[in-house]
């Protein structure tokens, strides 16, 4: 079974988050959507017509998104199947923090990883994402 297929987003706390993202779109040139961040849009290996995206988000310092991970930053992984993913997660004696959660662009679940770092896991609808940031991503 396809475990992880890609990084879906990188998720870091900072001080001020409006100012850190104008600094980026600035300097670096990202495409910033102002409540989010961004997604990076790719094109899948297998399937060239499709697209793929990774989101990068800064949060503030203060957020619980991550908890209970006391690190700043969150790694979001794409994966291919959720629900088997997590049975064998549990099987092999992984924490899972949460339910799935679905919404039109994905389903989530949280784990930690050996060190207590949360990991998103992220079951992504591409098309139903693309749709939603279209026009906003960074290529």
């Amino acid at each position: 079974m396809k475990r992880v297929t890609g990084i879906g987003g990188i998720f870091f706390k900072t001080q001020d988050p409006t100012a850190l993202k104008a600094w980026y779109e600035r300097h670096l040139g990202l495409n910033l959507d102002p409540s989010y961040g961004t997604s990076f849009e790719w094109r899948q290996a297998q399937d060239p017509e499709r697209k793929g995206f990774t989101a990068w988000s800064p949060f503030p310092a203060d957020t619980d998104y991550f908890a209970p991970s006391q690190r700043d930053f969150m790694v979001n992984y794409r994966v291919a199947d959720m629900d088997g993913l997590l049975e064998v997660l549990r099987e092999e004696g992984v924490e899972v923090v949460d339910e799935v959660q679905t919404f039109d662009y994905g389903k989530f679940a949280h784990i930690l990883d050996l060190e207590g770092n949360k990991v998103e896991l992220w079951e992504p609808f591409d098309d139903a994402y693309g749709k939603m940031v279209e026009g906003k991503t960074t290529k």
